[in-house]
């Protein structure tokens, strides 16, 4: 269900995208805003932050989580599952890229260091909701207590979000790049868990 709900919601993104209709509406009004809260401070925060889930950080939280998890449960599955999620959660930004071909928000727009590859999807949202989901979806397993699962989703969750709001915020990213690498992360992510649930079963 959550992938075919996936699917149509990409495809709907697409066509506003192309057709400048629809959500894509909301594209410029979302940046414009955006620009006038910027402050040093702020975009200097917001920029660390990005950092995190990029193609240095997001590697890094990977490679952390799997080897962590591995070693203290002395299990393969961790490390197979980060990685597998990690390399096709890449994959599919590439190919996304590649295929829509989408430029990125205007230069006199964006806070630096500014960004060379096509716009849609973004690669740093849609990575993060697949790896770092992956990961809270590990610790979740080994949590007896209801609100010790909820505090990771919960926490996993805002990450993404916040990850996803600084690609818009820093001009980076049209606010449809991150909603289609949300909806994109979460259709990943739901294909791994539940081929790791059929697995366990």
């Amino acid at each position: 269900a959550i992938l075919a709900v996936a699917t149509a919601l990409v495809l709907w993104i697409y066509a506003s995208i192309t057709t400048s209709r629809g959500v894509a509406g909301l594209d410029v009004p979302i940046l414009e805003g955006l620009i006038r809260l910027r402050t040093p401070t702020l975009d200097a925060t917001l920029t660390a932050v990005t950092f995190t889930a990029g193609t240095i950080g997001m590697p890094i939280v990977a490679l952390v989580g799997m080897t962590t998890l591995g070693l203290r449960r002395r299990s393969w599955t961790p490390v197979v599952l980060v990685a597998t999620t990690g390399a096709v959660s890449v994959l599919l930004t590439i190919v996304g890229k590649r295929f829509v071909d989408r430029v990125r928000p205007p230069r006199v727009d964006a806070v630096p260091p500014f960004e060379l590859s096509e716009s849609f999807p973004s690669g740093h949202t849609l990575n993060a909701v697949a790896i770092v989901g992956v990961i809270a979806y590990l610790l979740i397993l080994r949590r007896s207590s209801a609100r010790a699962r909820v505090a990771i989703a919960l926490a996993a969750a805002v990450y993404v979000v916040l990850i996803g709001f600084t690609r818009v915020f820093l001009g980076h990213h049209w606010f449809t790049d991150v909603l289609a690498g949300l909806v994109l992360g979460v259709a990943w992510l739901a294909l791994v868990i539940t081929a790791h649930r059929l697995y366990l079963t």
